[in-house]
Formats: C-alpha cells, structure tokens, sequence
C-alpha cells in the first residue's frame, strides 16, 4: 500500500481494522525516525478528569492493542479503576492518524512474564527500583534503589514485579485519518457495540 494513498477497500474481512492498522504500521516503521510504536493514551481518573501520556505499543492483534506499565502508577491505577481508555497514534512523515477506544483488561500472567523477560536487564531492574508517579525527593534516592536491586539480582533471572503487567485495549472504535489538501481529509471510522461484535464501517466528514 503506498503512503500516498489510502485503500480503505482493500481491507474487506471481518478484522479488517486490524489488518489496515498493520499496514500503517509497518510503514510507519520503515518511515518514522523514532519510536513508531509511539501512542499518546488517555485515561480517566475517579473524579472523571481525563489524563493524557506517551506509552510504546508491545503488541496487537483483532484481540487487542497491549502496553505495560507499573499498577501502582497514576495511568496504572485509573485503568484498574475505570477499565477504559483510549490511544492516538499520529506518523508525521505518513501524514496519518488512527484514534481507538475501548474497554481496558489486564494481561495474563503468561504474557506479562514473557515480555518482562525480554526487556533490557536495566529495564527490568528500574521496574523494581521506580516508585513510579510517585514523589521523589531526589535523583540518588532512585540512583540509590536501582543500586539495591542490581545488587539484589546480581546473578540469574530478574522476577517480574508483582505490580507491573500490561493492559489490553479492546477497541469498539478505531478511526483511520489521511491529511489531505485544503483540510479534505480522508476519514474512515469502524465501529462495534462490543468488543465481540462485528465491525461496521462508516466513511466521515474530514
């Protein structure tokens, strides 16, 4: 699929959404000089006051869009709290766009402890050594924990915290947006009551 056009038709089978966002995405790839997997996510805390934050996609499939993150952390703790959230991806050298939203589960442990593992030693250290969204009051304080937990698991396998996982979104929208000139732009919405159902699929106004 060329980045100058968007074939909206070419993708006819029940999770076509899934099927365009992977095209989009492997060219992002190809054309994005940093993080291509980058997504903004907006969640809602219990007063009903929207957050808003860059995470890295790990994974998706017509399941799901996966990300990880610590539990005790502030997004971590409003998608426990209200099971719902929603991404936007923006590819500024494609000059695209895909918005979703929907309902939010936690991972299985399977998953989690299999991504865990590969991530970066150092990574997995700062998983344990990150108090994270929580008050720090000062950098050697974090210097100080991850010196702690390097020591602490100096030898062998790193476990996976008992309080970082991932979560799924479960989208019952997904919109694909193409700039176009004088602001015409190419907008395709597909939409679903539930994560179970069928998709429909609805051209809208740019």
């Amino acid at each position: 699929m060329s980045g100058s056009e968007l074939t909206f038709g070419d993708f006819t089978e029940e999770n076509e959404p899934f099927a365009l966002f992977g095209a989009w995405l492997k060219e992002a790839e190809a054309s994005e000089i940093n993080d291509p997997n980058a997504v903004s996510l907006a969640t809602v805390d219990a007063d009903g006051l929207p957050n808003v934050r860059m995470v890295l996609l790990k994974g998706y499939d017509v399941h799901g869009f996966v990300f990880y993150t610590n539990f005790e952390s502030q997004k971590g703790q409003e998608l426990l709290g209200q099971k719902k959230a929603a991404m936007c991806f923006h590819w500024k050298s494609l000059r695209r766009q895909v918005r979703l939203r929907g309902e939010v589960e936690v991972v299985t442990d399977a998953e989690a402890d299999a991504y865990y593992q590969q991530r970066p030693r150092g990574s997995r250290i700062g998983a344990w050594a990150s108090k994270q969204s929580r008050p720090l009051e000062g950098r050697f304080a974090l210097e100080k924990a991850v010196a702690e937990y390097t020591a602490r698991y100096a030898v062998g396998e790193i476990p996976r915290p008992p309080y970082w996982s991932g979560f799924r979104i479960k989208p019952v929208s997904i919109e694909f947006w193409h700039d176009r000139k004088f602001r015409l732009h190419d907008r395709m919405e597909f939409r679903r009551e539930t994560p179970d159902d069928f998709w429909s699929k609805v051209r809208m106004y740019p």
